[in-house]
């Protein structure tokens, strides 16, 4: 009875081992199982993340398109105008340019764009939109070689051609929206993609810690993997923001143009239609509104030109013996004439020299942009200093004022294209013009320094090297 008592208890203990051996069999199964499917879910997840940050950037490529196109077109309108109203054949050569470039810019648009019915129909219509444009500054190139007097129809081309814009505005809004809503829709699949992934892992990562650590190294794998598709996509994110700046931008200076533009027709019109009446006097003010107006239209694009070939790296550096006190005495004199501007401005020359090896052109980008800044952020009574120290290595400038002042919370960005100030909104502008003097004084191998109180007023100091003094091979050389 003791024996056959031990055999059933045997039997039993033996049945229970063999059923718990079958349990950790069917539970390591099922482990392994469960693995297998939360990897292979992982990896489609991840997989999936990977297509709709590709898509996203595809989005990102037709906007980037879209402001190129505008922009291109900005040139050739600015460019067509600045042939037709003041005669520079520079503007002309800057006018075709464009043109050509506008063709290959649309065939990539074209190759970007999905192959739906919608946007087809709405780049035909941009092309449609853009030909009669291009058409309209074609006649008005030809209009002015034939009768470069006729300003009644180049005003009338002038006319139709900002109508086309506006045409051309919409439907780029239009497609760009349409883009923007799908790249929304891929950047939240790619946040629910992501917060599915993180379950998922933090399974893998209970059942890999149950069975062994080899499974680590495909966590950290995959890890790796989704922390290069969010940096990926933050970086798309940044230059969508760009590309909208860019858009922006270049809306911001088609509206600026249009002011010293209306200017100048208006009063080309008003002299032609009142040349006997009136008296010379009358005409010699009218002409200088004219001049005043063009001379601004001048320096904004003297502005956009020198941050593009700076951005390129083809930002010309040709240091000449110049007269520094004369030099910024004629400058002085030329700002407060072109702006009727009242400031009083002090010149103060300091050091042992009067000649200086500096870039001349440069060096008036530098001087003209902070002295304008100076007179448009302070009040017409203000004094403004410019103080010059010519030493034997380097030459100082040092222009002070008593107007607005920086806040401390744009003093890192303020010298970025297109960055204005918090308090600055209220006085017009494009925000090129601090950019402008850090690409000419890094041309030189200086620095500038800010020294500001709001509301008391700013000094920015530039120093600049002289050509001996520096490395005989300069950046953008």
């Amino acid at each position: 009875m003791a024996e056959q008592i031990g055999d059933r208890d045997g039997t039993k203990v033996n049945v229970k081992l063999l059923q718990r051996k079958r349990a950790l069999g069917a539970g390591f199964a099922s482990v392994i199982v469960l693995m297998g499917f939360t990897n292979w879910t992982s990896y489609q997840n991840a997989k999936q993340l990977i297509e709709s940050t590709n898509q996203s950037k595809q989005t990102y490529e037709v906007i980037k398109s879209l402001a190129n196109i505008f922009s291109t077109m900005t040139v050739a309108e600015s460019g067509r105008r600045g042939y037709v109203f003041l005669s520079d054949h520079a503007e002309y050569l800057r006018y075709q340019e464009a043109v050509k470039a506008i063709v290959p810019k649309m065939q990539l648009l074209q190759q970007q764009i999905d192959t739906n019915s919608e946007q087809i129909a709405q780049f035909n219509q941009l092309k449609q939109l853009l030909d009669r444009r291009i058409i309209l500054l074609e006649q008005s190139i030809q209009l002015h070689q034939k009768q470069p007097n006729d300003r009644t129809t180049q005003a009338e081309i002038t006319e139709q051609s900002i109508q086309l814009r506006e045409q051309i505005v919409l439907v780029m809004n239009q497609m760009q929206a349409e883009e923007e809503q799908r790249l929304q829709q891929w950047l939240n699949q790619s946040q629910t993609s992501i917060r599915s992934r993180y379950l998922i892992e933090f399974l893998i990562s209970l059942s890999s810690l149950a069975i062994f650590l080899g499974f680590a190294l495909l966590l950290y794998y995959q890890y790796a993997q989704r922390q290069q598709a969010e940096k990926l996509r933050s970086t798309l994110l940044q230059e969508k923001e760009l590309s909208e700046l860019k858009v922006k931008f270049f809306s911001m200076v088609s509206h600026e143009f249009r002011t010293p533009l209306s200017v100048i027709l208006g009063s080309a019109q008003l002299m032609r239609d009142n040349e006997a009446s009136w008296t010379k006097e009358r005409q010699q003010k009218n002409l200088e509104r004219i001049q005043s107006s063009a001379k601004l239209m001048k320096q904004m694009l003297s502005d956009i030109l020198t941050l593009t070939r700076a951005e390129a790296g083809k930002l010309e550096f040709n240091p000449q013996p110049i007269d520094l006190e004369a030099f910024c005495l004629n400058l002085v004199e030329e700002i407060q004439l072109s702006m009727r501007s009242s400031h009083p401005v002090q010149i103060i020359s300091q050091g042992s020299q009067r000649h200086v090896l500096l870039d001349e052109k440069l060096l008036y980008s530098i001087l003209s942009n902070l002295l304008c800044n100076a007179i448009k952020y302070s009040s017409s009574t203000s004094l403004i200093e410019l103080l010059l120290d010519c030493q034997p290595g380097q030459t100082i400038l040092q222009i002070k004022d008593n107007g607005l002042g920086i806040a401390p919370a744009d003093r890192s960005q303020i010298f970025e294209a297109f960055y204005r100030g918090q308090n600055s909104i209220s006085v017009s502008g494009s925000g090129l013009g601090l950019a402008v003097v850090k690409q000419c004084v890094d041309r030189h191998q200086g620095n500038i320094t800010i020294d500001s109180i709001e509301d008391k007023g700013t000094t920015f100091t530039v120093t600049l090297p002289h050509v001996g003094a520096r490395s005989p091979h300069p950046p953008n050389a």
